[in-house]
């Protein structure tokens, strides 16, 4: 009944024709269900999958007088199948054929969706791996920090495009559902034994209870997971729009043969595609926040949430495949510079290994706390303003005379700070399920 969509299909699956398509699938499956209940003559029911078709035009011609999408829908359906057109939308009201298709174009949307993420995904595990074991500087507020796996970085990225999938597929089983329950969910004029067979028919769990319409949280559900998915992007983005600054260029996103970074300066290398993604996860938080209050409306229904629902639905799939595409390309085409990121760790003359120093004046020289941490500083401040290596003033600081000069080398070593990396990566592969490292 239900055509699948390939990855690239989001505008095809949310354009009028197959919205209209969708809807007449549904409009279809209750004519069987009606028919399998005896209510509709078989012959009925083969004369409606015969002949039941539409134009878009047509349904646009006739809505321009009645003022109602559904009901130009219905007539002008009918109108193709002749008599037998009048057990098309029995005992139905219009919510029942929107909001069951609905959720047809939400489910095939994010399977859409979900797809896109794992292409994804595999590109940042093929980082993480191939990185695994590259030192380099981390960052907190902006400066540098301590020494850690460029690997990392993207493991840290691949954990999170995992429960973006897990949201993503809750939302999924969430918004998976039909409701065939008449005007305000009474069941007056079809039975839930009825509306239980049309889900079934169409791949859907029928909603425990309904109004008129499916409940709105659903669908905000599925608006906030992808908003948050888009967070994740944006993540993703920024860090990289970071690393391509001047200043720090330890990685870049593709520039291709031909391409312009400034009208005005050639020289010019500007993180165009990153900076996209940044921007559109703004729109899928906007539209995340309209979901929600689509979630309250008069009684047992308004129409004040549908009007929003025709922007945002298709829109924020499209924006969100696009992103998904686009950060697929950019991490396909990354390049880490790697003399850079060995020069930008060695940038502080050593003081990113400070908090080493210190824990071993406090471990092996039994230093208080205070004393420690004032020889630790005062030699980071004179590096800092002199840029005398840290550990050439820590050997000519006086109060450490008595320290082996190898020692304090030794703590200056970036294999320390990768040691439990394997240990992190076993957390997600199997090949890596150890490690002889000491606590």
């Amino acid at each position: 009944m239900i055509e699948r969509y390939s990855e690239h299909d989001i505008s095809a699956l949310w354009d009028e024709y197959n919205r209209l398509k969708v809807m007449l699938d549904v409009e279809i499956a209750v004519c069987k269900a009606w028919t399998e209940a005896g209510r509709i003559p078989q012959d009925a029911l083969d004369d409606i999958i015969a002949n039941a078709r539409f134009t878009v035009e047509r349904v646009q011609e006739i809505e321009k007088k009645t003022q109602h999408d559904v009901v130009a829908f219905v007539s002008a359906v009918a109108e193709n199948v002749g008599p037998n057109g009048r057990y098309l939308h029995l005992g139905m009201t219009s919510s029942d054929i929107l909001d069951t298709a609905s959720s047809i174009m939400l489910r095939d949307s994010l399977d859409i969706i979900i797809k896109a993420l794992d292409e994804l995904d595999e590109v940042v595990v093929d980082l993480a791996k191939k990185y695994k074991y590259l030192p380099t500087i981390g960052r907190t507020h902006g400066i540098h920090a301590e020494p850690m796996s460029m690997g990392l970085k993207f493991l840290n990225w691949h954990a999170e495009l995992l429960r973006d999938k897990g949201r993503l597929e809750y939302a999924r089983k969430d918004v998976s559902a039909g409701k065939i329950s008449g005007a305000v969910g009474t069941y007056a004029m079809c039975s839930p034994k009825l509306e239980a067979r049309v889900c079934e028919l169409l791949g859907l769990q029928p909603a425990k209870v309904s109004n008129q319409i499916l409940q709105r949280d659903r669908h905000a559900g599925v608006l906030n997971a992808l908003a948050v998915m888009g967070s994740t992007l944006e993540r993703m983005a920024l860090e990289i729009r970071n690393l391509q600054r001047t200043e720090v260029r330890e990685a870049l996103e593709p520039f291709g043969v031909g391409q312009k970074g400034s009208s005005a300066m050639p020289h010019k290398r500007n993180p165009i595609k990153c900076e996209r993604v940044c921007g559109m996860s703004r729109l899928l938080r906007g539209y995340a926040l309209t979901g929600m209050e689509n979630i309250a409306l008069w009684h047992e229904r308004d129409i004040s949430h549908s009007s929003t629902e025709r922007v945002i639905w298709p829109d924020a799939f499209n924006i969100a495949a696009f992103m998904l595409r686009s950060m697929t390309k950019i991490l396909k085409g990354l390049t880490v510079d790697e003399i850079r990121v060995k020069e930008n760790l060695n940038q502080t003359n050593g003081l990113v290994y400070s908090q080493r120093v210190l824990t071993f004046l406090l471990d092996e020289l039994k230093l208080s706390r205070e004393d420690a941490y004032a020889i630790v500083q005062e030699n980071a401040m004179k590096t800092a303003s002199s840029g005398v290596a840290f550990l050439d003033l820590l050997k000519s600081d006086e109060r450490l005379k008595d320290v082996d000069p190898e020692q304090l080398k030794n703590l200056f070593e970036n294999e320390f700070y990768l040691r439990y990396v394997d240990e992190i990566f076993a957390r997600f592969f199997e090949e890596n399920n150890s490690s002889d490292y000491d606590e």
